[in-house]
């Protein structure tokens, strides 16, 4: 495929090596409203530079788009793309409202063509092996499941589109927060309820929370912890799923965050506590895992692992969230919002 990116921030910095390097793809452009950072990556990667996103989503030599602006324009720049015959990867969140994730994956089933949310989670290889285990049923059923996902934030944040209620989704739960949302929702099926609280404890010249935590009910009856932090300090990422017959923890995601590990355990009453621990050493593949994901979706004519409606459910919960805080209540996922 020959490829564009709509933005030119951190995660076109990720993603366009991934498809610079690749043997079948071609990164033709970078669009960005930056001039210095994709003028500096058109030239890392020998591709196009411009300011104009519509006329290039719209290019007849260009047959997927990834989308890694802020939110606000997700939806306008993913309707466009999938309008003109192009597949998209947006990055997460999909958008800032139901209404624009419902738009993105009704324009998606209009032009048949792939819709990717950007939930490269899914692709780290703790994480699939702790799918490929859970689908054989080496977990049982569901009981509980736990999530900590921390990164620390910088002098000057305030001064950061994602402390701006104008162009961001929501604080750190809605940004960051999704990731586990879509985690949940992967392990443990539609969530059923969920209640809130956010706050803003270090960065307080911005508006939107450093700080979140949220329950989860799944409609089988498993319930969920979220915590996630924009004052961690030091990164840190924990996720795991307790079952009735095993469980799983996945700790790390290599880097910053520290070696990415996979632990697993059966229930057992008369055995040993013991755990079998595979750790994952090198650096993040989660990136090139999830365009190989995206490129064989496509060849497929499939729907990818982390698809547009994915991303809407991301965003339904995330809104149902700030809702039940707003009100101080339980809300019923199930009846929150409308579903396309």
């Amino acid at each position: 495929m020959r490829v564009a990116f709509v933005g030119s921030g951190l995660q076109t910095r990720r993603r366009a090596p991934i498809v610079h390097q690749s043997k079948t793809d071609t990164l033709v452009a970078i669009v960005g409203t930056d001039e210095a950072s994709r003028e500096a990556l058109a030239a890392q990667f020998g591709c196009e530079s411009g300011a104009d996103w519509r006329s290039t989503v719209e290019r007849d030599d260009i047959d997927a788009v990834v989308v890694t602006t802020p939110p606000h324009v997700h939806a306008e720049i993913s309707i466009a793309a999938l309008e003109a015959g192009k597949h998209v990867l947006c990055e997460k969140p999909l958008s800032r409202t139901m209404e624009e994730a419902e738009a993105m994956v009704a324009a998606a089933a209009r032009a048949q063509r792939v819709l990717k949310c950007g939930f490269n989670h899914r692709h780290h290889p703790a994480v699939l092996e702790a799918r490929r285990r859970f689908e054989l049923g080496d977990f049982g059923r569901p009981i509980t499941g736990r999530c900590r996902y921390g990164i620390c934030g910088r002098p000057g944040y305030e001064r950061e589109w994602r402390a701006d209620p104008a162009r961001a989704a929501g604080g750190q739960y809605a940004e960051q927060g999704v990731h586990a949302i879509d985690l949940f929702r992967w392990f443990l099926g539609d969530l059923a309820d969920v209640s809130c609280m956010t706050a803003i404890g270090y960065f307080t010249e911005q508006p939107l929370e450093d700080n979140g935590i949220a329950i989860f009910r799944s409609t089988a009856g498993a319930l969920a912890m979220l915590h996630t932090s924009l004052t961690q300090w030091e990164n840190l990422f924990s996720f795991e799923i307790l079952g009735d017959e095993g469980y799983f923890s996945v700790e790390g995601l290599g880097a910053t965050y520290g070696t990415e590990t996979l632990a697993l355990g059966k229930r057992d009453f008369t055995a040993p506590f013991q755990d079998h621990v595979i750790q994952y050493r090198g650096g993040d593949s989660s990136w090139q895992a999830e365009w190989t994901e995206f490129t064989s979706a496509i060849a497929e004519g499939r729907e990818p692992i982390g698809n547009g409606r994915d991303g809407l459910e991301a965003v339904r919960i995330a809104l149902a969230s700030y809702h039940a805080e707003a009100t101080r209540s339980v809300v019923d996922l199930r009846q929150f919002g409308a579903r396309t």
